[in-house]
């Protein structure tokens, strides 16, 4: 059976494209073969998804907290409560953040060799906060349209209120590591012909229809739904 049968994505590892976003702390050590440092490949993989994992130590106790994030030109961005642990105590802080993609299982003919095909970007930065109250605007609007493009425009305006409470903050896309795997089972050669299934189970993800707010006395049109997940 080929490989490219078994490819659920396009993307390939290829660790001599583009090493523009390698560094000391990016570079990966374990299952180097499967690395990137693309930059249009890391890009893609966080464009294409709406959750990250945001690492940071704070007086020595170790945190990580999931929250939605978005990109603009070279720039992560996420955002939350002005007080929160992600945003506040990031600044000025070291933060490992992750993005991972689940594409599917990947069955082999022993324990050992059974895995999973991903997509995943670490990212490593300094947090610098975004405070003039215009871009937190224009951003918020930015994040919005990534999750339901044109949405915004249809809302009840963000008060001074809502925007003083929320705290928004970015770091430099500028080290940066891909892992992709996009293959099928790697069994041992004398497994091969072991009398069980092999293969992959690829993942579907796919938004399904808008269940509205049933308070509501009124039928209105569903927002649009994102390309990512």
């Amino acid at each position: 059976m080929s490989q490219t049968s078994f490819e659920n994505n396009s993307l390939k590892a290829d660790s001599l494209k583009n090493d523009s976003l390698k560094s000391s702390k990016s570079k990966v050590r374990r299952g180097a073969k499967r690395a990137s440092y693309d930059k249009q490949t890391i890009l893609d993989i966080l464009d294409q998804s709406l959750m990250c994992h945001v690492a940071q130590s704070i007086d020595g106790q170790p945190f990580v907290v999931p929250t939605c994030h978005w990109r603009e030109g070279d720039y992560f961005y996420w955002h939350g409560l002005a007080s929160a642990r992600n945003v506040k105590n990031s600044l000025a802080q070291p933060v490992c953040i992750n993005v991972t993609h689940l594409d599917a299982l990947v069955m082999a003919r022993s324990a050992m060799h059974h895995s999973v095909n991903y997509r995943s970007v670490t990212l490593f930065g300094i947090p610098e906060a975004v405070t003039d109250p215009t871009e937190k605007t224009r951003h918020l609007k930015l994040f919005l349209d990534k999750v339901s493009p044109g949405r915004w425009e249809t809302l009840r305006p963000v008060t001074e209120q809502e925007l003083n409470a929320t705290g928004l903050v970015r770091i430099p896309i500028n080290e940066a590591s891909a892992k992709i795997r996009a293959e099928g089972p790697v069994d041992d050669e004398a497994d091969s012909e072991w009398p069980v299934w092999a293969g992959l189970i690829p993942l579907n993800k796919q938004w399904r229809g808008g269940i509205q707010d049933p308070e509501q006395n009124t039928s209105y049109k569903e927002p649009k739904r994102p390309n990512a997940f």
